[in-house]
């Protein structure tokens, strides 16, 4: 029988139990009001208003599961459902894709700068030694670096270090390791360089160049069909997720996949309102802040979900804690063995449980059916777990456990089965009267293997991951005062900026961890002491970095992107007095070198930007449109101004073009996954239209952190440096 044939059978027997008004559901939300269906009211805990807790009667389940099976069978036949995109074999794949994490390829596990190489296989040795491995992988380029300039998603893309070759090389290694690749379209960037197609054009064919497997609708609630229809045009048919579950119910029929964001954690486990409507939905569940993932890994469980193992957000690292990895790795195991038993359409979520605060949900085919469970007490339960009416033959299996069950005899007709779950814990049972696969025989081994020290054993303490400022050479210099550069004297300077991030809140791990700091923080304050030194009038210029190149013959090893402005290795006519951009941090330190000078830290080039008083700007406490260039909200890049052409930008000591016109680069921070650059001072670039881009630092108290991979993708039109040199106490 089709589905859509099951659809209507369906709602005929309904019928005599539901009435027959259009979307007359008590409890299914509208179309695009929540993601979760919740569960039958009649079930609650003890508190101080109702006094008493309640279970369901098996008669009060059935009515609100046969009011939720009416609605979605009703659902169907208003919508003229079609399937058809589910049943694709270049599509299969997305219905057993169950753990995806979204990956910043500026993770150092995933990309090595020095030998300018990614390395896929540690970064998976890595996911599987920690929580068990993963199916697909969302990797994300973009956000939150797009908007430093123009160049817009397509552009980073294909600034990606080697380029479209090594995307296509590297995307093949996943393959060969059974993942699936994604990477994500941002529609709201409209602010940046035109790419001259509509951007489902843009993204197929981006993707289908280098072999991808799928497409992620960042902030999209639904794709459109112009992207499925992009995508079948090239023969290479992409999967679409959007980030937010479709605005409507009608784009499940070509949305293969989704993300579960903003589920309610109640004692109750929602179901998920995607994938009750199409089974072989993939909603992927997604709480990226979270320190402690016990209720989304349930609620997945339960649901028969997959999970975002989301750990690197934005260079912020929100690592599992060994407790969660471990309920991960265990789950995700017997999902993946179950496998397309978890797309049954028969599917029966609170099928009958014995005790309370236990749910599970009943995943029934012709010869085995499954249940995943979970334990929403936060305490152990034993006994008595399901009541059940066996197959013929039928043998049980405790799949969490990794043991063979004993049915006991509960009436003539049913039976009962009987094991332990811990506190806030997960169960599996199967039940079939065929023999099991190799794979479910390889399952029930690890599992038993993995019985042997519970869950509670692992540590569920989160800590963030603690960062250092690379270290930079001292470059001493007790000769006379160069006439480019200033003497700013020492001072007991209090020391008091913020990161601009858009995401994060005030999280720990957030923005940077300073020396003196036990953790990264958005918000720092201390008092130092710096001592005299001296710093560039100006950035340096085009002109001055040209005499480093004739007295050097520099040439990055990594040089897309270098000097892009330039031409034959010269700067444009006029550019003299420009600041020299399109550098990485690492031409910035050897220009540096050569020049017998370093980078500032980021508090010496505020303190010389600033001052001891505090003051929000350069000049003073109030914004002064002629101390800065004109700000360029185009698509198209203006050149900055010549460093100049702003006097009235100066600071208290003098220091020229410190916001406005290029950002500067000063300290770099890594920790074992990220490394980031400090950037001070703003850029004349505001791209328009959108809140995600790259915000602007004009204010002294804040400063801009930029992830960096390598400097093919790390240059940019608005990042250029000054240096400082060290004097004698």
């Amino acid at each position: 029988m089709t589905r859509l044939g099951l659809c209507i059978v369906v709602l005929a027997q309904l019928s005599a139990l539901v009435p027959l008004h259009a979307q007359d559901s008590d409890v299914v939300p509208g179309s695009g009001e929540t993601q979760q269906i919740p569960g039958p009211a009649c079930h609650f805990i003890t508190d101080w208003n109702t006094s008493r807790a309640k279970l369901c009667t098996a008669a009060e389940t059935a009515a609100w599961l046969a009011d939720i099976q009416h609605w979605r069978a009703e659902n169907h036949l208003r919508m003229g459902y079609d399937a058809n995109q589910y049943q694709r074999p270049e599509l299969l794949w997305t219905q057993t894709s169950f753990i995806q994490p979204q990956m910043m390829v500026h993770d150092r596990y995933f990309y090595d700068p020095a030998a300018q190489h990614y390395t896929v296989s540690r970064y998976l040795d890595d996911v599987d030694t920690r929580y068990g491995g993963i199916d697909s992988v969302l990797l994300w380029h973009t956000y939150p670096n797009l908007g430093i300039d123009n160049r817009n998603q397509f552009d980073l893309f294909r600034d990606l270090p080697g380029g479209l070759p090594a995307l296509r090389k590297m995307i093949e290694e996943f393959h060969q390791r059974g993942v699936r690749v994604l990477f994500p379209v941002m529609m709201w960037d409209q602010g940046t360089r035109d790419e001259g197609m509509p951007y489902e054009t843009a993204s197929v064919k981006e993707l289908t160049g280098v072999g991808a497997d799928g497409i992620n609708g960042d902030t999209l609630e639904g794709f459109s069909r112009a992207f499925r229809s992009a995508s079948d045009l090239t023969g290479h048919p992409l999967a679409l997720e959007p980030e937010l579950t479709p605005v409507s119910d009608e784009m499940l029929a070509w949305n293969n996949l989704s993300w579960g964001e903003g589920w309610k954690h109640e004692f109750l486990p929602p179901v998920s309102r995607d994938k009750w409507l199409e089974s072989l939905h993939m909603v992927n569940i997604v709480n990226r802040w979270a320190h402690d993932r016990s209720d989304d890994l349930q609620q997945a469980f339960f649901n028969g979900a997959g999970y975002v193992s989301w750990e690197n957000i934005w260079g912020i690292w929100n690592g599992f804690t060994p407790r969660d990895g471990e309920a991960l790795r265990r789950s995700a195991a017997i999902e993946r063995a179950l496998g397309a038993l978890l797309s049954s359409p028969e599917w029966e979520p609170y099928s009958g449980t014995e005790q309370f605060g236990v749910f599970a949900s009943k995943w029934p085919s012709a010869h085995a059916i499954a249940w995943t469970m979970v334990n929403r007490n936060h305490y152990a339960v034993s006994g008595r777990q399901l009541a059940v009416a066996p197959m013929p033959g039928a043998h049980f299996y405790d799949l969490w456990h990794g043991s063979e069950l004993a049915a006991a005899p509960a009436g003539s007709t049913s039976a009962a089965l009987s094991f332990a779950m811990e506190a806030d814990g997960f169960g599996a049972v199967l039940e079939t009267d065929a023999p099991l696969s190799k794979r479910l025989v390889e399952l029930l081994q690890q599992m038993h293997q993995a019985e042997a020290r519970p869950l509670s054993s692992y540590s569920a303490s989160w800590q963030s991951l603690p960062q250092t400022m690379v270290p930079a050479a001292a470059a001493p210099n007790a000769g006379a005062l160069p006439d480019e550069m200033l003497l700013i004297p020492a001072a007991d300077y209090v020391f008091r900026v913020a990161g601009i991030e858009i995401e994060g809140m005030n999280d720990d791990g957030v923005d940077v961890q300073y020396a003196w700091e036990t953790s990264a923080r958005r918000y720092h304050v201390h008092q130092l002491h710096i001592p005299q030194f001296r710093i560039d009038r100006y950035p340096v210029s085009n002109a001055q970095f040209k005499e480093f190149l004739s007295a050097t013959s520099y040439h990055p090893a990594d040089d897309h992107n270098f000097l892009r402005d330039w031409k034959d290795g010269a700067y444009p006519a006029g550019w003299a007095k420009k600041p020299v951009t399109w550098v990485s941090i690492e031409d910035a330190r050897a220009y540096a070198k050569w020049a017998g000078k370093r980078l500032p830290h980021e508090w010496e080039w505020q303190y010389a930007a600033q001052g001891q008083d505090g003051r929000a700007y350069p000049w003073g406490d109030t914004w002064n449109p002629a101390a800065v260039p004109t700000p360029n909200k185009s698509r198209q890049m203006d050149a900055p101004s010549d460093s100049d052409a702003h006097p009235d930008g100066a600071s208290l000591f003098g220091v020229m073009d410190l916001v406005g016109n290029v950002w500067q680069w000063t300290d770099e921070y890594c920790d074992a996954h990220t490394c980031a650059a400090i950037l001070r001072g703003g850029s004349h670039y505001q791209p328009q239209g959108s809140r995600w881009y790259f915000p602007q630092a004009y204010r002294l108290s804040e400063h801009g952190k930029y992830l960096l991979m390598a400097p093919s993708l790390d240059r940019a039109a608005t990042v250029g440096f000054r240096c400082v040199q060290d004097l004698p106490n």
